[in-house]
């Protein structure tokens, strides 16, 4: 555990990437393997679930610093995380535990899942004796399911390349699809022998950005491939060893999901995989995303669900025919045999191939995007026909060009302290828009202010507080704010009757009051594109 809280704390106290890389680097080339893949588990985002509830860990760690209840939730609601809360409140044991990180996860943390509360209660305060402060943080994270550290999978990826001479690519393909933190794993990680025995294992993504450039930057138009962006699930279709597997961009193994588009896949000749999305479909075009909402997280769709939202694979890129990887021809090629391969598939239309605009010119790609909303579709992809499939998000090749947000100026209505850094600060909101005479709850946000801005909001939520339900303050409302959006449907689930997508604060409107706020009539309008 010494040496993993070392490295959280070179990871935590650095924002320079070649730092952490280094630092990365030197724990996996001295870390035993065990230990390795735990840190590759956690350090990818794979934390554990909450083992433990809030109340529990806060009434025994009350206990172990000898404090009244009153002022251990004082001290959190003013740090934010409960895993600082409790790390900051112990008093320092003096002890240091040169235990291994295997140890700590599979002998002390994993087995606290189910104990009774004596047996819990018992195992905490001993693990609070026995680690250091440093130790205890790291401890208390992944207790609360809560830990996270500065450093990316691609971070974690090009460190593990460093430190074994296994090129990035070749670590980050294995780390996709399912795998369990062994030694045995880590040891197949490293290795630099290429044979790879998983046969549901995916590709990594290759993402787009958003565009930045002017389009005449990027050359003739007659050099790029343009699609409609749609909003669905980004996924991979795999027909390996005479078995078909679908993984989701987030690398969840979709089985039993989406079994017309499993079935579908079950007809591709052996060595397939197909990089493509999936969505929603009636007849010709997609249905909006709500839709899809109803077909996530249901293992076994019934007969009635899937008569009334059926799902298509819209395909995007070949990436692997007959079992050889194709990431490196180039887009026009991949897609022509991507054509030959679906179009010689009976899938019954649950395999799609994407359609590909007719843009001559930039005047008509830009022509297009203006009519992206009345489809359904968020806007364009633009990827240059030249371009090999690579890995995660790399500027250059790929860039999504989406349709203007939609905005709407609301009441700030209530707000809550943030985490990690922002922890102590009132920094996610809840905006309201007027329904008659009164302010209707309408969206939450966190993101688009600026620190100065933030620290503004947060006096003026101290200052102005109407109400305290828990961690919760109603203010008064006067603050008005941009609120900008992707998407807007009718949800049955929000008091306003609407639900919008991917919601951030574009502007603070110091120059309107509250009065000037939009109405619900309003924001209803934006649900039929013009």
């Amino acid at each position: 555990m010494r040496d993993f809280a070392r490295l959280y704390t070179a990871l935590d106290e650095t924002t320079a990437t070649n730092e952490k890389v280094a630092a990365l680097a030197d724990y996996f080339r001295s870390a035993p393997p065990a230990d390795a893949a735990w840190a590759v588990h956690f350090l990818t985002g794979r934390r554990p679930k909450r083992l433990v509830s809030s109340p529990k860990l806060s009434a025994w760690a009350a206990e172990a610093a000898a404090i009244p209840m009153w002022l251990f939730e004082e001290s959190h609601a003013a740090v934010g995380d409960l895993a600082e809360t409790i790390t900051l409140l112990l008093p320092d044991s003096g002890a240091s535990s040169d235990r291994p990180l295997a140890h700590w996860v599979e002998e002390r943390l994993l087995p606290l899942r189910g104990q009774d509360d004596a047996v819990q209660r018992e195992e905490l305060l001993r693990a609070w004796r026995e680690l250091d402060r440093r130790e205890r943080f790291v401890w208390n994270k992944l207790i609360t399911g809560a830990f996270r550290v500065g450093a990316s999978t691609r971070l974690v990826e090009r460190a593990l390349a460093s430190a074994s001479g296994v090129p990035e690519g070749a670590i980050a393909h294995r780390l996709m699809g399912g795998w369990e933190p062994t030694p045995e794993f880590f040891a197949r990680l490293v290795t630099h022998d290429v044979r790879d025995a998983d046969v549901s294992r995916p590709y990594p993504f290759h993402l787009a950005s958003p565009l930045e450039a002017r389009r005449e930057d990027l050359g003739e138009a007659a050099d790029w491939m343009v699609e409609w962006k749609w909003d669905g699930i980004r996924a991979q279709l795999i027909r390996r060893a005479g078995r078909t597997f679908l993984w989701s961009r987030g690398d969840e193994l979709l089985s039993g999901g989406f079994p017309e588009v499993e079935e579908a896949g079950a007809l591709l000749p052996d060595g397939t995989v197909i990089d493509g999305q999936l969505l929603p479909w009636d007849g010709e075009m997609p249905l909006p995303f709500s839709e899809m909402q109803r077909r996530i997280g249901r293992k076994a769709p019934n007969r009635k669900i899937l008569a009334e939202v059926p799902v298509v694979l819209v395909a995007y890129d070949l990436l692997e025919e007959a079992g050889h990887d194709l990431r490196a021809v180039v887009l026009a090629e991949r897609r022509r045999r991507l054509g030959v391969l679906l179009a010689a598939t009976p899938s019954a239309g649950r395999l799609r191939l994407s359609p590909l605009l007719e843009t001559p010119s930039w005047e008509a790609v830009t022509g297009a995007r203006r009519g992206a909303r009345a489809l359904g579709a968020e806007g364009l992809m633009l990827k240059r026909r030249k371009s090999a499939y690579g890995v995660g998000r790399r500027k250059g090749d790929w860039w999504k060009w989406k349709v203007e947000p939609h905005s709407v100026d609301a009441v700030l209505l209530y707000a809550q302290p943030g985490s990690g850094r922002r922890a102590g600060l009132f920094t996610d909101y809840t905006f309201g828009v007027w329904d008659g005479e009164r302010l209707v709850p309408f969206a939450k946000a966190y993101t688009g202010l600026t620190d100065e801005e933030i620290r503004r909001v947060d006096a003026f939520v101290r200052r102005n507080t109407l109400e305290k339900h828990g961690p919760l303050r109603v203010v008064k409302p006067e603050l008005v704010f941009e609120l900008a959006f992707e998407g807007i449907q009718t949800s049955s689930r929000h008091k306003s009757g609407i639900a919008v997508r991917f919601p951030r604060m574009a502007r603070w409107r110091t120059d309107k009051r509250a009065a000037d706020a939009d109405s619900l009539e309003m924001v209803r309008r934006l649900l039929t594109p013009p």
